[in-house]
């Protein structure tokens, strides 16, 4: 019985198994594999003492850190006072839930597109601030690190806040009011109470969050400078791989950049297991 039980597990777990296998595994050690060898398939490390030891190449990491970081850290920040609000439910729950979904049905080209036409040179947000007499001039939205920031932030928080609701709505609310029957407040409530409670899902949130954020790409080029202070490390493994044809750099460079990923990741779960222990979720039952 129990030798028929896992073989039916094997076979319910192989379609998944496989489809895991085929998209993630194998392109993720091709990739590897091409970031060791050369274009004649010989091992080195060629591909990155050349990404390391060139400051153009190098300077996309601190480009890239620079935008996604700050971004990741608004839609959070953003995102948690508004989940802490409405954590119950409230008037009119489902219109502000409508609102926020629509950029993420919408995509990144769409909302790129958007924001140039919104919040262009010419666009109504310039409009409407020459005409309150605000700036003589248009101000410079896009094209630049603003625009490229504002782009992930109007993308990303409504992804951070859905996720953080979801959570901190799964919080027990008898331990808010045991907490405050005993005398604290309610800012005493949320740091010592429902702040860690959250610190799981606020840690998966900025990971998803960040990876989202550091693999930057059509929003650096939409909305930025790629050819200079907004060339993100996407783009230049991009400019290696189909302008250059040379997907040996290419992987190398994507090999650097789930390496910082991992990086960050590892240390905001550190910065998790120091606020909070236990299960990863509080049940409302």
């Amino acid at each position: 019985m129990a030798k028929g039980f896992r073989g039916g597990t094997f076979l319910l777990l192989l379609p998944a198994t496989t489809f895991v296998a085929l998209l993630f595994v194998y392109p993720f050690i091709y990739g590897l594999i091409l970031s060791f060898t050369d274009a004649s398939g010989a091992i080195t490390l060629g591909n990155f003492t050349h990404f390391f030891g060139d400051w153009w190449e190098r300077r996309t990491i601190g480009v890239t850190l620079g935008i996604s970081l700050p971004a990741t850290l608004i839609n959070v920040a953003l995102a948690i006072p508004f989940a802490y609000y409405m954590r119950h439910g409230t008037r009119g729950e489902k219109v502000v839930t409508f609102f926020l979904i629509i950029p993420l049905t919408l995509g990144t080209v769409l909302v790129s597109e958007g924001m140039l036409t919104f919040m262009g040179p010419a666009g109504w947000l310039n409009q409407l601030i020459m005409l309150l007499g605000i700036s003589p001039k248009p101000l410079r939205f896009t094209h630049n690190y603003t625009g490229v920031l504002l782009s992930l932030v109007i993308q990303g928080f409504p992804f951070a806040f859905l996720m953080i609701l979801g959570y901190v709505s799964g919080i027990n609310p008898d331990l808010e009011k045991a907490s405050q029957m005993l005398g604290a407040s309610k800012l005493q409530t949320f740091v010592r109470v429902l702040f860690p409670l959250m610190a799981p899902g606020i840690a998966i949130c900025f990971c998803l969050n960040f990876v989202m954020a550091f693999s930057v790409f059509p929003s650096a080029v939409l909305l930025g400078e790629p050819s200079g202070p907004t060339r993100v490390i996407a783009y230049a493994a991009y400019q290696w791989a189909f302008e250059k044809f040379d997907f040996n750099m290419a992987s190398a460079i994507s090999m650097t950049m789930a390496a910082i990923e991992l990086v960050v990741i590892s240390i905001v779960l550190v910065w998790r297991n120091s606020i909070y222990r236990g299960a990863s979720m509080v049940g409302k039952g």
